[in-house]
């Protein structure tokens, strides 16, 4: 058996076909390291791939596919034409929305893509899912009333103890022993509804998820968890608030009950100095935008989103759909190739010496709705 039989297959879903999400995935095909890793099978409309093919230039044809068994890995000269595999998912109704435009087509075939790809992942046909961004607003246009990826893919595999974790990978940070991760407890929602949202038993449950990952993914034996206050200067003893002291040191000495080397909570602008700095592995934010901006301001196009909790691989980049630069020609890669990379990672670790179950794919993919 080859060696290349032993690289993870790891579906690439497309995006909103109106977004940037086509031609990051093409920009990130090109780079000979995501195929020395893993063997990648794009999700979507064939036709976008294409549409992004010849934006870039890129020396590149697109195949269709009925199943991921006909993937095979890159071993060509940068020069040569480039194979972007793509198992044909949505309707081509999606390429008549407008570049940048929030619309219920393209919703519906960013929709049916994460679909595919997550059920071919629960039976063994993906070791991992990588998504390109999707549109929350066309999603909810085509009927689909959820958040975003996390919640969808969830709700896609039967689970309720989950969480979105940004993490910048080890070669991102010197000091690191294996990236850094941050840990959301509460996600898309407004601001004005976290303190409600906040409890101890979910605020314990995703420093256990943060452990988990940083010690079963990325192989910490015992992963250090930092866990951030809700309010400035982590509630100066009341002054600013009392959840540090009613919700989140009781979560902490909960999760340390549980095994977990967990600190805080800490002031949120000197924690994520000091987990950059190597102090600590992963850290557990209160909401999106605290955790959010701190690490893409250490590493914006190289930071990957992971999905925790589910019982399949997910990593995603961590940008949005870029509407205002969709089309362009101005796209940037790095961070699907982040994605991706982490993916193929976090799947051997999972799946070590195989490539899952892809090896056994019947073909059930090619149906072209899911």
């Amino acid at each position: 058996m080859s060696e290349a039989v032993h690289k993870p297959v790891v579906a690439v879903t497309m995006g909103d076909p109106a977004g940037i999400g086509p031609e990051v995935v093409v920009r990130a095909w090109r780079n000979p390291r995501v195929h020395a890793l893993c063997r990648p099978v794009a999700v979507g409309v064939p036709e976008a791939f294409q549409r992004a093919v010849e934006l870039t230039g890129a020396p590149m044809r697109v195949e269709t596919l009925d199943s991921p068994d006909a993937a095979t890995p890159w071993n060509a000269e940068p020069s040569d034409l480039l194979r972007l595999v793509c198992i044909p998912v949505g309707s081509a109704e999606a390429l008549d929305v407008p570049d940048g435009a929030v619309d219920a087509r393209s919703g519906q075939a960013a929709y049916e893509a994460v679909v595919r790809a997550a059920r071919g992942a629960l039976v063994g046909q993906f070791d991992a899912v990588a998504t390109a961004p999707l549109s929350k607003a066309a999603l909810h246009a085509a009927g689909h009333p959820y958040p975003g990826h996390t919640e969808l893919l969830a709700d896609l595999c039967g689970v309720d103890d989950f969480a979105m974790m940004l993490y910048l990978p080890a070669a991102e940070l010197r000091a690191s022993r294996a990236g850094l991760g941050v840990v959301h407890t509460t996600l898309h929602c407004a601001l004005r509804e976290v303190p409600q949202m906040l409890s101890v038993e979910a605020i314990a449950a995703k420093c256990l998820l943060a452990a988990g990952v940083m010690r079963d993914g990325f192989g910490l034996v015992a992963p250090r968890i930092g866990v951030c206050a809700l309010n400035p200067h982590a509630g100066e003893d009341g002054l600013f608030g009392d959840e540090e002291s009613r919700l989140i040191a009781p979560a902490v000495a909960v999760a340390q009950a549980r095994g977990v080397c967990v600190e805080g909570p800490y002031p949120t602008d000197t924690l994520m100095v000091r987990a950059a700095a190597g102090e600590f592995d992963a850290v557990v934010a209160m909401y999106h935008d605290q955790g959010h901006i701190a690490l893409k301001l250490l590493g914006m196009h190289r930071a990957v989103n992971i999905t925790l909790g589910l019982p399949i691989v997910r990593t995603s980049v961590a940008h949005g759909t870029a509407f205002d630069r969709a089309w362009q020609g101005v796209g940037e890669g790095s961070g699907m190739v982040a994605a991706l990379l982490s993916a193929a990672e976090l799947a051997r670790r999972r799946f070590p010496g195989s490539s899952g179950g892809a090896s056994d794919a019947t073909g059930e993919l090619g149906a072209p709705s899911p």
